[in-house]
């Protein structure tokens, strides 16, 4: 859940490496764009029956021009990238990428039945406070700790003193993330605080219950604007989606329209609903204004209110949408030292009871050390593996997604076997199954990279130098980074892999 939270920190920049098709110059988000005269005309002849469309202008992330569009019974839709300079439909991607795998695993496990999932981390989440907030009580030398790493002492001791650097430092940052992640997945965790006061609500006869909304959309059309209007089914024309525009950043700024979307095209009663960027703003803005379509005129603006703007707020710091790279790696830096934090801490848990349950003759410290293997450096294997299937299986492969998310989670349970397979005839200090996941890890890694290059052409060199692309050359350096630490860790590790049983804290 923190490895693939941190991942999600660069989840679009990750995308654009995943799915080379869709690497565009910056200039693009800077082209001038006419909905009417270059868009519509595509709507028009691709989507003119379709109960809504939707168009996501580019932005600094985001340097493509995406149309959706779908009929009212086709929950899926269509999802169509362009070239914003020439309008040029790009190549379809049959990778989820970052955006549609490590960003929901984040949040619900990919465990979606009945927010399975979601329930799991929540309960994750609120164990995790618990310890952030019970180890700052316990923790006398909280302090002294703060400034205290010996990385040249004795590797037991150099362990914890990581532990306790990564624990303390990051601290606020490990409970506001923890703190909302809780408080954005609330209509999950508490669906009563909404039910309760819109059940009431509620029509007493059949008649009536089949044209008044359910309690949930009577709460997200209230608290967050999300707003159904009826359709008319009379036909009409639209006005024009540029003077909407126009007229909508005449309040919010120049070029801060990202979304447009046209609700029932071509209908009498049909609108339009344009939303603001996040880009200057850590609150997370669901404000909007609405159009009637067909004559172009201003019919509302949806504000939050102050209460739902601390939600939102809460929820910007979560999501990290707004533009400003410093803190983006700020964000994922802490994820890193969160994901370190626990590495380390699993570590010290074994070593400290190895000897004790050897002696005993009882299998729980090879138990937790099994599982640790599997799931600090059997995730960071199955992820890489994951790239480099990326990068091995053709883009115009269908089944591109699924092939990906096999091989993610065959390679971890690969290296949940080869864990626990390591524990039955233990007796080093210290599992092989450590240091020789990290190997393979920092092989994977290095050869994801290879075949970027030789897949698409793009190497370190060109992304940073002769053709500037900072995402793709930041995946590029993010990986080659990892694995050299990852080769690092595993020499130390397999140094310390011998027959010795394992010492005291103390004396190590």
């Amino acid at each position: 859940m923190f490895w693939t939270g941190t991942l999600s920190v660069f989840d679009k920049e990750i995308d654009q490496w995943m799915m080379p098709m869709n690497r565009l110059p910056a200039e693009r988000v800077q082209v001038d764009i006419s909905i009417d005269k270059q868009i519509r005309p595509i709507l028009d002849q691709q989507a003119s029956d379709a109960a809504a469309w939707t168009i996501l202008l580019p932005r600094e992330r985001i340097p493509f021009l995406t149309l959706a569009y779908g009929k009212e019974d086709d929950r899926k839709g269509q999802r169509i990238n362009y070239d914003p300079l020439t309008m040029e439909a790009l190549p379809p991607s049959y990778s989820d990428g970052a955006s549609n795998f490590f960003y929901p695993f984040h949040h619900n496990l990919t465990l979606r039945h009945n927010n399975i999932g979601a329930w799991i981390v929540g309960v994750a989440s609120m164990g995790m406070l618990c310890l952030l907030i019970s180890g700052v009580i316990i923790h006398r030398r909280i302090f002294s700790e703060f400034f205290t790493f010996r990385a040249k002492a004795k590797f037991g001791r150099s362990n914890l003193d990581l532990h306790n650097l990564t624990g303390v430092l990051p601290l606020p940052f490990y409970i506001l993330i923890t703190l909302s992640g809780l408080m954005i997945a609330f209509m999950i965790y508490f669906p009563d605080a909404y039910q309760g006061l819109y059940n009431d609500r509620q029509p007493q006869s059949s008649s009536q219950a089949a044209r008044v909304p359910t309690a949930e959309r009577q709460f997200l059309t209230e608290s967050l604007g999300r707003k159904r209007l009826p359709k008319a089914n009379i036909p009409a024309e639209i006005g024009s989606l540029d003077a909407m525009v126009k007229d909508a950043e005449k309040h919010w700024g120049n070029n801060s329209v990202y979304l447009v979307r046209v609700n029932y095209p071509y209908d009498a009663k049909g609108n339009v609903v344009l939303r603001r960027t996040n880009d200057e703003t850590i609150t997370k803005n669901i404000d909007n204004y609405r159009y009637d379509a067909p004559s172009a005129a201003f019919l509302e603006r949806y504000q939050s209110s102050v209460t739902v703007n601390v939600w939102n707020f809460i929820s910007g710091l979560h999501y990290i949408q707004f533009k400003h790279w410093t803190l983006r790696w700020l964000y994922f830096l802490g994820g890193i030292a969160g994901c370190i934090c626990i590495a380390t801490g699993l570590f010290f848990f074994v070593e400290k009871r190895w000897n004790k349950h050897q002696k005993q003759k009882i299998a729980g410290s090879r138990l937790v050390d099994a599982l640790a293997v599997t799931s600090v450096t059997g995730i960071l294997v199955a992820t890489a593996m994951m790239m480099l299937l990326n990068r091995l299986i053709p883009e115009t492969f269908e089944s591109k997604a699924q092939l990906e998310q096999y091989g993610f989670w065959g390679i971890w349970l690969l290296m949940a076997f080869h864990a626990f397979s390591r524990q039955f005839s233990r007796q080093e200090r210290i599992s092989a199954g450590w240091h020789q996941q990290l190997f393979l890890m920092a092989a994977l890694s290095f050869l994801c990279v290879l075949l970027n290059w030789i897949t698409t052409g793009d190497h370190l060199i060109k992304t940073f130098i002769w053709s500037p692309d900072m995402a793709v050359a930041g995946v590029d350096l993010v990986m080659i980074i990892m694995a050299l630490i990852a080769l690092k860790a595993g020499l130390m590790l397999r140094n310390k892999h011998d027959s010795r049983p394992l010492n005291k804290l103390s004396e190590a």
